[in-house]
């Protein structure tokens, strides 16, 4: 007993990531609420249905590359059916919501890494399940019968493997959507990492990647090959490390990459040409009041505000393009402070009679809250009740939706928002667009 106990201890010591994908995440959100677009060829467009920001497999086997215009391919969508969906960005913040929640059942150690992507530790669980390979079809299977999307699992000894892993199980079937490295020999690792070019390996972009080729190191074994201490003299440190988690030797810890943003951006085109003091008003405050919320989550404060309005510089209009930036008496979190210092900010570089396509705001000189250095003037008890009043925001909105609870300068009526022509229903957050069964 006690021999067995040390080779178990053993076992889960050695490190195992899990990466849990979401199989074309915007496109299955879509398919699961409307279940006859399974198999027909269909893309989502991005704001104000502009270009392909996702694609079913079956558009991608026609060749259409993300980020294509709409209106470049409306000729191939007649020609094939593609039916084309605006994007539905709360539908599917909610989806990912839902599967992150699946997931914490299984792991409480995971980094949610994007929308459709988390990373998992699980050496320390994944018995429980009868090991990593049968967690993983577990995971994939209990999201697809939960929430009614495909996922892909990949396990390995690294992040950088993991994802790897995860990449092998959506390009080959065989795997049956689950790849755990650590089931396979070394000989059968070698010849599948002998198949995917470098390109595919996390990290590696298309300027380093063709640098690796005209080195020679065309696939993920050359590179898992190559030596750690050249790749760091040609590439750096990360390129150094990446090696290294090829090779099964664990760098990143999972957290490892989110670390908190240093500014925070939000900007959106309008739906037709503002030209109006009022409305651009309200398009700030909605933007600062969406970027406010992430710098509270993220546990930082900012130091100022830059807001910017432009012109359609495609448009045949006088061009104006023009941005400012507010400093703050003190740095804060508080959505009202925020929106009334962006506004002051607008109110200087506003110019009448001009047809403006995009504004934007950017939070920015960003801290730590735990550790803000407090003014000579500090007022504690203001400070007390801004807190609470931004906790009860955020409650709010996360509980019965965003924008539920908001600032008046975001207004009620937003003619300027962006075109949504052709946007799903939020099937999951708005009362009066639930599904309906007959």
């Amino acid at each position: 007993m006690a021999s067995s106990f040390a080779v178990g201890a053993i076992l889960q010591d050695t490190p195992q990531f899990a990466l849990v994908d979401v199989n074309n995440f915007y496109v299955s959100c879509e398919r699961v609420f409307c279940p006859r677009l399974q198999n027909v060829p269909m893309v989502v467009l991005s704001n104000n249905d502009g270009c392909a920001v996702a694609r079913s497999a079956e558009v991608k086997e026609l060749g259409l590359k993300m980020g294509t215009p709409w209106f470049q391919m409306k000729a191939l969508a007649d020609q094939y059916g593609i039916q084309a969906y605006s994007s539905n960005y709360i539908l599917y913040g909610d989806m990912s919501n839902r599967v992150v929640s699946i997931l914490r059942d299984f792991s409480p150690d995971m980094e949610v890494y994007s929308i459709d992507e988390s990373f998992l530790r699980i050496e320390k669980v994944s018995h429980l399940h009868g090991g990593s390979a049968e967690m993983g079809r577990g995971m994939r299977e209990t999201i697809r019968q939960w929430t009614g999307l495909p996922t892909c699992v990949g396990v390995g000894s690294s992040k950088t493997l993991a994802k790897l892993a995860n990449h092998l199980a959506k390009k080959n079937p065989e795997f049956s959507g689950v790849c755990d490295l650590g089931s396979l020999t070394d000989s059968e690792v070698s010849a599948w990492m002998a198949r995917v070019q470098v390109g595919e390996v996390w990290g590696v972009g298309p300027r380093i990647s063709q640098r690796l080729q005209d080195m020679g190191i065309q696939t993920v074994l050359h590179l898992k090959s190559a030596s750690p201490k050249d790749m760091r003299a040609q590439f750096g440190v990360v390129m150094e490390r990446t090696c290294n988690e090829l090779r099964g030797v664990s760098c990143l810890e999972v957290g490892d990459i989110s670390s908190p943003k240093k500014q925070i951006m939000v900007s959106r085109s309008f739906g037709r040409p503002v030209s109006s003091i009022n409305e651009l008003r309200q398009s700030v405050a909605v933007h600062v009041s969406s970027a406010a919320e992430k710098l509270r989550r993220q546990g930082s404060v900012a130091g100022a505000v830059q807001v910017f309005i432009q012109t359609n510089r495609f448009g045949g209009d006088l061009q104006y393009s023009y941005g400012t930036l507010v400093s703050l008496a003190e740095s804060c979190d508080d959505t009202l402070i925020l929106i009334q210092s962006a506004l002051s900010g607008l109110g200087r570089i506003y110019r009448e009679g001009s047809r403006y396509k995009k504004a934007g705001v950017m939070l920015t000189f960003l801290s730590d809250k735990k550790t803000q250095q407090r003014t000579l003037f500090d007022d504690g008890e203001s400070r007390k009740k801004s807190a609470q009043l931004m906790q009860v925001l955020d409650s709010m909105n996360a509980k019965f939706g965003r924008g539920v609870l908001r600032s008046g300068a975001v207004g009620t009526l937003q003619g300027w928002a962006m075109r949504s022509g052709n946007r799903s229903p939020r099937y999951t957050t708005n009362w009066d667009e639930l599904p309906i069964v007959r």
